[in-house]
């Protein structure tokens, strides 16, 4: 059996945040940031509004574009990095309010490759027998991480949750998933404190983004190269044989690199950074769902979905829609 996807959705905060905007609240330009990242816009959650909240409202729509009964849903993984409480899990919490029943339901933290994570674990249930529904999510509210002095920060990251529904099939679906860390790359990218480590006196206490861009930049571009020729050969593939790239939604030139590398027109590539900043675990899922109400990606298009993350985490997945 292979894991299909039979339904999509995706769910933005409503508050837009403009370049012009953070214009007014560090040394940075429009111009700049759109050169350096490709970024014109993002969305941040309104107070009192959690992941979960994101995360729900885009699994509702997933469920109701699948066209099923949520109690059928024999399996919940959320990829995020920013649950609302430690315990319990932000998935469980969900769970309950979809009316999923007792399945299981867990989060994967693996930064901004957690729902290639998180799609590649339930694709193993699927085609192990061991299930036959999954709602797969990827969630974030990052801007609640972010020192908004801090404009090597600041002006990258936004807010929003994806998801999708997979089914198990005799046609083909998920045709494979790869996923790959390497730790020694963690002081690049990442967040100092946390419950086992603890916080500081700092404001949130002192939960707050680091990042070395150039590097983090460098790393991807080489890292996403290797993922796409270990997925094709996998699948004995040519790279010209992809209808659709649809990547981590994170700098809109690693996306342009990557594009380079397959041979691909832009026209072949899903590109929502412009609008949502770096969602995290959510972009790929908010892409793909864009992509397929667009009408862009239609049945039977072949499909290259692709993360990179802090960990360093990276992942793909070859999909026939």
């Amino acid at each position: 059996m292979h894991a299909r996807i039979i339904g999509t959705g995706h769910y933005l905060p409503e508050k837009v945040l403009t370049n012009a905007e953070l214009e007014q609240r560090v040394e940075t330009s429009d111009q700049w940031i759109r050169d350096r990242t490709g970024i014109r816009e993002r969305r941040v959650a309104a107070d009192g509004q959690t992941t979960g909240d994101l995360a729900e409202q885009a699994a509702r729509r997933a469920l109701d574009a699948a066209g099923v009964d949520p109690a059928s849903i024999d399996l919940l993984i959320l990829g995020t990095t920013t649950p609302d409480v430690v315990f319990p899990s932000t998935a469980c919490m969900i769970q309950k309010r979809l009316g999923l029943g007792d399945c299981g339901a867990f989060d994967v933290n693996a930064a901004c490759s957690g729902f290639i994570y998180a799609l590649s674990i339930a694709t193993q249930y699927i085609e192990a027998g061991t299930i036959k529904r999954a709602l797969v999510i990827g969630a974030e509210t990052l801007t609640r991480m972010l020192d908004w002095n801090d404009r090597a920060t600041c002006v990258l990251f936004g807010d929003g949750a994806g998801a999708a529904v997979l089914e198990a099939d005799e046609s083909a679906g998920v045709l494979s998933t790869h996923i790959h860390a390497n730790g020694d790359y963690s002081d690049l990218l990442k967040v100092d404190v946390g419950v086992s480590r603890g916080f500081t006196e700092e404001p949130r206490g002192g939960v707050k983004i680091h990042m070395k861009g150039n590097e983090v930049f460098k790393v991807a571009v080489n890292t996403l190269g290797r993922i796409v020729d270990e997925t094709l050969a996998h699948n004995q593939l040519d790279k010209h044989d992809l209808d659709w790239l649809i990547p981590h939604q994170a700098n809109l030139r690693i996306i342009k690199a990557t594009a380079r590398k397959l041979d691909m027109s832009m026209d072949q590539v899903i590109v929502t950074v412009d609008r949502h900043g770096n969602t995290s675990a959510a972009s790929v899922p908010m892409a793909l769902d864009e992509a397929v109400r667009s009408g862009r990606v239609k049945r039977g298009d072949l499909m290259l979905l692709e993360a990179f993350g802090g960990g360093f985490t990276w992942g793909a997945a070859l999909i026939r829609y």
